[in-house]
């Protein structure tokens, strides 16, 4: 069985200070109208980790929940994540100045700061780790990382990166699609992996195993699924604009997947056809 857990549960980054919350609250296509009163529900609910990004159109939104919410910055976990290169380490460095601003002001920081993508090319990698780099050494942020890359792309940064391994690497993540290599190797190398889309858009809410295990707890397919991910020791990123959904999907705390019903949930792993985004290109 696995160890008790709770939503005040956080991760060690690699070679850092700095704690990341298991559970975290993802706002991707949530419209600037409704993000912000997602995320006070969400921050209501004891999420304290959001996750947002440049490509969302969100951020300053995000940055306001934080502010109305009455906790202290120091208690919300912020990622964001940039896209593009803007053609130079100077110019890039100040395209995620603009996201910290955004977020938490003039004087503020962000927690995590990714690379949303690796298909910009090695190049582009390249600008966007350095800026990175530098926004860390500068306390704009305090951890960098990467989303939707592989093995091959986090081992060419050891050519030139003062920081590596990335704290942190998200990627599609769910029982459909284990990416289990790149996880392997994440896991191995001290790396926290994030798990976006672990709802699979309620694409499988008819399956039937998960619904033999959910029926079992007196539980929903979506708790089902997010208690997977935790036991798994992954970070989930959870979204919805819908406030009950977004309350229930933190109701993961009071039921337990038992070793059997987490290698059931295993045996449903489909490989890269299981993702419904994208799966990681582990060689380059």
């Amino acid at each position: 069985m696995a160890p008790k857990l709770a939503i005040t549960d956080v991760f060690a980054l690699p070679n850092s200070t700095v704690k990341i919350p298991q559970l975290g609250f993802g706002v991707y296509l949530s419209p600037a109208a409704k993000c912000m009163a997602s995320c006070l529900t969400a921050l209501k609910a004891g999420y304290r980790h959001i996750d947002s990004a440049q490509y969302y159109a969100n951020e300053e939104e995000v940055g306001e929940a934080v502010r109305q919410s009455g906790l202290k910055r120091s208690d919300v976990f912020i990622t964001t994540k940039i896209l593009t290169a803007a053609g130079s380490v100077e110019s890039t460095y100040e395209k995620l100045l603009e996201s910290v601003h955004k977020l938490s002001g003039k004087d503020g920081y962000v927690d995590l700061f990714l690379i949303h993508t690796a298909s910009g090319g090695s190049k582009a990698r390249k600008e966007m780790w350095l800026a990175l780099e530098r926004l860390l050494g500068k306390g704009k942020t305090r951890a960098i990382g990467t989303s939707n890359w592989g093995i091959g792309h986090i081992e060419e940064l050891r050519d030139f990166a003062k920081v590596w391994p990335p704290h942190v690497n998200q990627i599609e993540l769910h029982a459909f699609s284990q990416q289990r290599e790149i996880v392997e190797y994440c896991q191995e190398n001290g790396i926290v992996v994030e798990a976006y889309c672990p709802l699979v858009r309620n694409q499988k809410a008819k399956e039937p195993t998960l619904n033999e295990i959910a029926k079992k707890h007196g539980k929903q397919t979506g708790h089902v699924l997010i208690r997977y991910c935790l036991q798994k020791g992954w970070v989930p990123l959870p979204k919805s604009d819908n406030p009950e959904r977004i309350m229930e999907n933190a109701n993961v705390y009071d039921f337990e997947l038992t070793n059997e019903e987490m290698e059931m949930l295993d045996g449903l792993d489909q490989g890269q056809t299981g993702s419904i985004v994208q799966a990681v290109v582990n060689y380059l």
